[in-house]
């Protein structure tokens, strides 16, 4: 597998004005992406979020592919899902979403995306890397793209939305709190939900290119959650900034896990005939109980990847599966979305409670969940956490747990892509096992961060 020293399981990212989510960066970028992927219809496709950096790093890229003579659609401000749902239909050899996802303002981040909607693989990525290093690009003074403004993809979104109901099914009545997170779904979550009749209470939903992600949204849940029990909604839905995330709670404030929405979706979608009986992916960071769950009530065969929505959709399509997800916030649909999708998530699980006649919390939760010890250990920067996740005393570690709970549960030790974080994940049957498991692997890695 190509190695990447900037591009991560999600784009290139970091903090805006420092290196690499700098204007030269982002110019050179798409220098690389000009020759190493515009070879065909020499048109790509730019969309981006709220955060105030985007226009600089989209004004750089237009420079660049410009400048190679490249043309570019400006998309504008579209949630993720929205650019990939419909990237085949503009003709393009590629796409790039310029986001940092659920991270605060001051990130920022560049997603390529290829012309089905599919992200990069790590050996193109790491092709272009090749080429930005070297910046040895040569421009023509005939050969100058140009740029076009697109903005019929937002309504072309919202109708496919909308169809998930149909013509007969009507929201009136249904009470929801909704967190746009200030970001992409700020203006299209709540008009879809109003077209449908629902009740809204609408959250972070001015968004000022400072305050996307920040005390809201899917990641600071709080406050939808405080609203839920204030105003008596029936359902609390909250969204990332680029809307690739969701975080929901029932009619009583309480979060519902991410996994405990896949098992429902599955659940849901089986009893349909919709599912046929395909398989269900989710990564292994997911509760071991989800498997069980899947595997022993639903009767469905399941699969657990690598971490990263990009491995679950990757996987979705090898075993021929169409609901996978992570616990996160990113779950996929593919009948309905070519990547995790916030809003098709939210439509599908209300429309699967409005079926049932059941009030949330009556519903959730599907399955018992098996313990688990989930820590993110903080580190100075992202090359300390390469330099422990690669120590060979780690590993032993690693190995040793491994065993102690085979037959019990799963051990995952996971380096952030975006953040200088390294996940302690040990998840089981057996609750004093898993504390102790779990523990050992902090304690270790506590101690080679501080002998660094």
């Amino acid at each position: 597998m190509a190695k990447n020293k900037w591009f991560g399981t999600d784009g290139v990212r970091g903090v805006a004005n420092e290196f690499p989510m700098t204007a030269e960066f982002a110019f050179r970028l798409g220098c690389a992406a000009a020759e190493a992927v515009c070879l065909s219809q020499r048109r790509v496709a730019i969309a981006k979020d709220t955060r105030i950096s985007s226009d600089m790093l989209e004004s750089a890229l237009c420079a660049a592919f410009t400048a190679k003579g490249i043309d570019v659609i400006r998309l504008g401000i579209i949630p993720t899902p929205a650019l990939t749902a419909f990237a085949d239909a503009l003709n393009i050899d590629m796409a790039l979403m310029i986001t940092a996802s659920h991270n605060p303002y001051y990130d920022n981040g560049i997603k390529l995306i290829a012309p089905n909607g599919d992200k990069f693989s790590d050996e193109t990525t790491a092709q272009l890397e090749a080429l930005i290093e070297k910046n040895q690009f040569v421009f023509d003074k005939n050969k100058i793209g140009k740029i076009i403004d697109d903005s019929s993809i937002k309504e072309k979104y919202i109708k496919k939305a909308l169809s998930i109901f149909g013509d007969n099914i009507r929201l009136n009545g249904f009470k929801v709190v909704v967190d746009c997170a200030n970001g992409c779904f700020s203006n299209i979550l709540p008009n879809v939900l109003q077209k449908l009749g629902a009740e809204l209470v609408i959250l972070g939903a001015n968004p000022d290119g400072y305050n996307i992600n920040k005390d809201c949204g899917s990641q600071h849940v709080g406050a939808m959650c405080d609203e839920v029990r204030k105003c008596g909604a029936d359902l609390g839905v909250a969204v990332d900034g680029d809307g690739d995330r969701i975080k929901i709670s029932d009619n009583n404030g309480n979060l519902i896990g991410s996994d405990q929405l896949i098992a429902f979706l599955a659940k849901y979608l089986q009893q349909k005939e919709e599912n046929k009986s395909r398989p269900i992916v989710s990564t292994k960071l997911s509760n071991t109980g989800l498997e069980r769950y899947v595997t022993s009530e639903l009767w469905l065969k399941y699969f657990v990847t690598g971490v990263g929505e990009r491995n679950v959709i990757k996987t979705l399509k090898e075993e021929g599966g169409v609901i996978g997800g992570e616990e996160s916030g990113h779950i996929v649909l593919l009948d309905y979305a070519k990547s995790g999708d916030a809003m098709m998530t939210a439509l599908m699980t209300i429309k699967g409670i409005i079926d049932s006649a059941k009030k949330v919390n009556e519903i959730f939760p599907l399955f018992k969940e098996d313990f688990l010890y989930y820590e993110n250990f903080t580190t100075a920067n992202k090359e300390q956490v390469k330099e422990i996740t690669a120590n060979n005393e780690l590993a032993i570690i690693l190995d040793e747990v491994v065993q102690e709970m085979k037959g019990h549960g799963r051990v995952v030790i996971h380096p952030s892509g975006t953040e200088p974080k390294i996940r302690v994940w040990v998840c089981g049957d057996d609750e004093n096992l898993v504390k102790s498991c779990g523990q050992k692997l902090w304690d270790k890695i506590e101690n080679l961060a501080k002998s660094a």
